[in-house]
């Protein structure tokens, strides 16, 4: 039976390995092909040694950016799906709220950072708020689209028994919505990562996008980009971590 086994192991260790080596060998093959020295863009096993060497240094920072993705996550979450809700709720939400929604999702992060910093200033909270900005909208769109889900059929069932609006919307919609809102959660996961970095690049004091800055003011660019590549693992991480989650949470509620 683990001899049966043994082929699927290797198959899925190679769907996940392949990308990693894909992505590797074409990093050192640019850098060597274009002749560029460890200023302009390091070798590959030079930002593995200083990941390696040096890992308490990136701890902090991973933990940093690690939280405020998460309260981004969360937050932002919660706040496209009160939204969702409130737009199925009345027509004159709809036309006020999405146009507002898409808006604030089209607006560049750039454009955000100096309303933030006024409203929130420069700290953690900014950080948070820019987050949330960045990840909402999945959840907006993907639960407000859960909750128009359910069959015109299965509604009527509900308005023949006499259910209300609020039981309709709480025993039938929103366990509909459900799905949608772990694939919005799937989706956003990673990009929640990566847009942490942003705002603590833009405005932080701490984290890995604070740590990028200081890493290129000192021209330790093996840090620079070991910083990156520490992010695009931990954002490959909360995708998987997403993934598995929504597995697990349909599998008790299907």
């Amino acid at each position: 039976m683990n001899h049966a086994r043994t082929p699927q192991i290797l198959l899925r260790s190679l769907q996940v390995a392949w990308p990693t080596v894909l992505l590797i060998g074409g990093w050192a093959l640019w850098v060597r092909v274009n002749g560029y020295t460890e200023l302009v863009a390091p070798m590959p096993q030079s930002v593995a040694a200083d990941i390696v060497t040096h890992s308490g240094a990136y701890l902090g920072p991973v933990l940093t950016t690690t939280w405020t993705a998460l309260a981004g996550l969360v937050i932002g979450t919660l706040v496209g799906s009160v939204l969702a809700i409130l737009v199925w709720s009345s027509r004159i939400l709809t036309a006020v709220l999405t146009p507002a929604a898409v808006l604030m999702r089209s607006v560049p992060v750039v454009a955000i950072v100096p309303v933030m910093i006024g409203l929130l200033g420069t700290g953690k909270p900014a950080v948070v708020a820019i987050t949330v900005v960045v990840t909402f909208f999945p959840a907006f769109s993907l639960v407000a689209s859960g909750l128009r889900s359910p069959s015109v059929s299965t509604q009527d069932v509900f308005a023949v028994l006499g259910a209300s609006k609020r039981a309709t919307l709480v025993r039938l919609l929103i366990p509909c919505a459900v799905p949608n809102a772990l694939v919005a959660v799937r989706i956003a996961a990673p990009s929640t990562i990566l847009s942490a970095m942003l705002a603590e690049f833009l405005i932080g004091k701490s984290g890995l996008g604070f740590m990028f800055v200081d890493s290129v003011s000192y021209s330790n660019y093996a840090r620079a980009w070991g910083t990156g590549v520490v992010a695009t693992a931990l954002a490959v991480v909360a995708f998987v971590a997403a993934t598995r989650l929504e597995r697990r949470t349909l599998d008790r509620v299907t």
